[in-house]
């Protein structure tokens, strides 16, 4: 492939294959397809659109549906006038969606057909949108988002515009069980492209698979590498298995996932298997791996490349990876519950949490890294991006673990209880805030407990108030009246007093001790 400068915009190397390569096939959604020039003017257009709709440089603009390149094209067309778009997860209930709308203070709505309903019930309560506009899955006749690009007027990239403008919000959880919105610039995500693109090879006849939520920084990370390198992307509005195999049927042969799709690869059957036998490269994270399901992997497809990656939303995505050859490495097997080594233009230290000091080589820590794909800071948040990135520009993750003396990094624990099922955060307060509501509870913890197909799952422990009763699929059914389904308890345990040490704190690793002894991989 000819080697090209580093971009310093996000839409750069858009425009670079739109003069390049016009005709040729750029991205396939559903039964749509588009090439080069074609997808660069319909970034063009919806630029001029979102003009037309007063947003500018700073502003933001906000995205409610599945997987869509629409959402791809709002980031590029946002980026391109200085603004930036705040991708909500379309999971997320009615008080939660309004509650992400409104911090980012978006200006404009796209919003999917299936999630309209809900913005309609919703809708008094987002001050700061000014237009609505509705996106249909197949961009059929009379579909709104479509009519307002055929309506406008091309604009290119406006002479204000910096690289290190704020182009992406992405929402994880916070210290106070609230979501925070993750501040990403244009020049963050291109060196996150650029670095974590260490392993990759694409070939000539490559296709990229988008199958992440765009919601998810695996999944607007990701999407960019197709179009940085010029590689054709088949987006799958859905990560199911249908929609997968169809995108591999389709030539896609790259891809990332979380983990729990080899899993129910491997149980749908011999004529599966050989399917994903046509995946070149397999990334995978944003969620634990089963040492079993990853040893399984390896031998049903041992012609694919495996690559592990770990990293946060405050670093872009990626920020360690473990390479293909590690993963088939005879003599250094117990590399595979590493994180693997940091990518290029990182660097990585190990900090006692308490002292704030570096240790040895080897030991225990919380893990801090330093990295030009750090974010911008939490929208809005000084004292909460105070906390977490040092005056010296380290980044301090909250997850403990060492760095081995060849640099691999383990991850053991976490210091946040985060819980990871599946590729989604789950803060453990947010949970705990909504369980400690219900008439019947006195103390709740959430936990995160080992699960061979999600990688972890949530758990409520509780005890009861005296005199009062109340059942499992009682406390399960309370929160999914209020959370999301994916952040409600899958289990509950309850106990007659939780453990607490002297300080009267919840011993949550006493909790998780009982579900965890035994694996090969604690937490990740």
């Amino acid at each position: 492939m000819t080697e090209l400068a580093d971009p310093m915009f996000l839409d750069d190397r858009l425009a670079h294959w739109a003069q390049a390569t016009p005709d040729a096939e750029a991205f396939t959604y559903l039964s749509r397809s588009w090439t080069w020039r074609e997808w660069e003017e319909r970034v063009r257009r919806l630029a001029g659109a979102l003009q037309r709709l007063g947003v500018g440089r700073g502003d933001v603009v906000s995205f409610l549906d599945k997987n869509h390149p629409a959402c791809v094209e709002l980031t590029l067309a946002a980026a391109s006038l200085g603004a930036a778009n705040a991708i909500v997860n379309f999971r997320l209930a009615g008080a939660e969606v309004d509650y992400a709308v409104n911090d980012a203070g978006a200006k404009v709505l796209l919003v999917g057909t299936e999630l309209m309903p809900l913005v309609d019930k919703i809708r008094d309560n987002l001050p700061t949108v000014e237009h609505v506009v509705e996106v249909t899955p197949d961009g059929a006749e009379g579909d709104p988002y479509e009519a307002l690009l055929a309506d406008a007027v091309p604009a290119g990239r406006g002479p204000e515009v910096e690289p290190g403008d704020v182009c992406l919000v992405m929402y994880s959880s916070g210290t106070t069980g609230r979501p925070k919105g993750v501040a990403l610039t244009q020049a963050n995500m291109i060196a996150h492209t650029l670095n974590a693109h260490e392993g990759w090879a694409f070939d000539d006849g490559d296709k990229n698979m988008v199958s992440m939520p765009l919601f998810h920084v695996g999944g607007s990370s990701y999407v960019l590498f197709g179009i940085h390198d010029g590689v054709p992307s088949v987006m799958t509005r859905d990560p199911d298995g249908a929609s997968l195999a169809g995108a591999i049927m389709q030539g896609a042969n790259r891809t990332f996932l979380v983990p729990a799709v080899l899993a129910q690869v491997l149980q749908s059957g011999d004529d599966a298997i050989k399917l994903f036998g046509n995946l070149k490269t397999y990334c995978y994270g944003a969620a634990p791996m089963p040492m079993p399901l990853l040893r399984a992997a390896l031998k049903a497809w041992p012609d694919t490349d495996f690559i592990q990656v770990y990293g946060l939303t405050e670093v872009c995505g990626v920020i360690t990876h473990l390479l293909p050859e590690a993963h088939r490495d005879e003599q250094h097997p117990e590399r595979l519950v590493s994180a693997g080594q940091v990518i290029p233009e990182t660097e990585v230290k190990v900090v006692h949490p308490e002292s704030g000091k570096e240790v040895a080589t080897g030991e225990h820590g919380e893990l801090w890294f330093r990295t030009p794909q750090l974010m911008k800071g939490y929208l809005n948040r000084a004292e909460d991006t105070a906390q977490v990135i040092t005056e010296d520009g380290w980044f301090r993750t909250g997850d403990m673990g060492k760095v081995d003396a060849d640099g691999f990094v383990y991850v053991e624990d976490r210091l946040k209880d985060m819980i990871i099922s599946g590729g989604e955060n789950i803060y453990s307060p947010e949970v705990e805030r909504v369980l400690a509501e219900h008439p019947a509870v006195m103390e709740v913890a959430i936990i995160g407990v080992p699960d061979d197909r999600w990688g972890e799952t949530v758990k409520a422990v509780v005890s009861l108030k005296p005199g009062t009763e109340a059942t499992e699929a009682e406390l399960i059914a309370w929160c999914r009246e209020s959370l999301a389904s994916f952040k409600c308890p899958k289990s509950v345990d309850i106990i007659d007093a939780l453990p607490r040490n002297p300080t009267g704190k919840i011993l949550k690793r006493d909790l998780r001790k009982p579900y965890w002894d035994g694996r090969e991989r604690s937490t990740v």
